[in-house]
């Protein structure tokens, strides 16, 4: 099984899903207000403007991990944690002060600009990030209301539904972590990795993980098996994206590559340089954080930098080691094959990936 494969082909299954779930949502506040049916709209437009579905993948695969069988309710369900990545990223765009989300202007910038162009006396930026935000609580709701209409019994979605509430505030928690070590200008690396756990590992792997295996009835000897691979899953996932974030390129992953150095994020990459360069190396580093006037050649002895410390490579190790403790957890797990071997491939192709 190719797990890209598998993803383009659970990402058919499930955006037609979210297609019909957003324009029945849509046409029902129409009736209500034009402009939250239209916001609404932009939100769909991005959305299935791009991104893997990778949390639905999870989900669906935590449930069929679980011994669960009703495929297509499962399908429906997962587009639940695909709104709550919606909501969560359109804040997580104002965080990081991020135009494009997919290409597309993010939500933010999208009501900054309609401010600019209808509101010429008022505070554009304000009111987009204060739209935005409001928009995001809004397919926060609608995230909750997928799930709380899947076709499961009543007592499993009550469970999940409180599982899916400590999803989301771990994340925030996490994205906490991450605002203030930012902020602060300098972390541990015991601190980053806390941080990739709780605002990475248990939103994207653990928590979809467990939403599908909860609404197929799993024990909690099966709940800690599916985190003892989800956890190290999830940290060497963000890794790649603090990789790609400085060596990818704006193609693929649809936003600006230098946008983590601009905002100062500080990563395993940035704290392992830190830790290993000298004195003109530091300098390099330190002017580049945080700058947002970085010039081409900025960005270039900034990579050069951490490359030369070695830590590009510290970090390319920490992620392989991260992902073969996943697979030996997972393997020796008794779960049915098409789940097994979906998560093994999974975590090579979130070792390798390029978007």
């Amino acid at each position: 099984m190719n797990a890209k494969n598998s993803l383009q082909n659970y990402k058919q299954k499930v955006d037609p899903e979210l297609e019909n779930f957003f324009q029945k949502v849509i046409v029902e506040n129409k009736k209500i207000d034009i402009n939250i049916a239209g916001a609404i709209d932009y939100v769909r437009q991005i959305t299935l403007a791009g991104g893997k579905r990778a949390r639905a993948a999870f989900m669906y695969y935590g449930y069929l991990g679980a011994g669960g069988k009703n495929k297509k309710a499962i399908t429906q369900a997962s587009i639940s944690i695909e709104l709550i990545h919606a909501f969560l990223l359109i804040h997580d765009d104002i965080i990081d002060q991020d135009d494009l989300r997919h290409g597309i202007s993010t939500t933010h910038i999208h009501y900054d600009k309609m401010a600019q162009k209808y509101f010429k006396n008022k505070n554009a930026s304000h009111f987009g990030n204060s739209m935005a935000i409001v928009v995001g609580d809004m397919i926060n709701a609608l995230g909750n209301r997928a799930l709380l209409e899947s076709k499961f019994p009543p007592s499993l979605i009550t469970r999940a539904m409180q599982y899916l509430q400590s999803i989301i505030f771990m994340t925030i928690v996490g994205e906490t972590e991450d605002i203030l070590i930012e902020n602060r200008g300098q972390a541990t690396e015991k601190e980053i990795l806390q941080m990739y756990k709780n605002k990475t590992a248990k939103y994207t792997i653990e928590g979809p993980l467990h939403l599908g295996a909860i609404l197929a009835g799993a024990n909690t000897k099966l709940l800690q098996a599916l985190s003892d691979y989800a956890i190290p899953t999830g940290i060497a996932f963000q890794i790649q994206d603090d990789i790609l974030g400085i060596f990818g390129t704006k193609s693929k992953t649809g936003k600006p590559i230098d946008s983590d150095i601009r905002q100062g994020k500080q990563t395993i990459l940035v704290a392992k340089a830190l830790e290993n360069a000298n004195k003109k190396q530091k300098v390099i580093l330190k002017n580049c954080l945080g700058n947002n006037n970085l010039t081409a050649q900025d960005l270039n002895n900034f990579k050069q930098v951490i490359i030369n410390t070695g830590s590009l490579e510290y970090a390319q190790t920490m992620a392989e080691k991260l992902i073969s403790k996943a697979k030996k957890e997972i393997t020796k797990q008794r779960i049915p094959k098409e789940s097994k071997e979906f998560l093994i491939n999974i975590a090579d192709y979130m070792l390798n990936r390029e978007v």
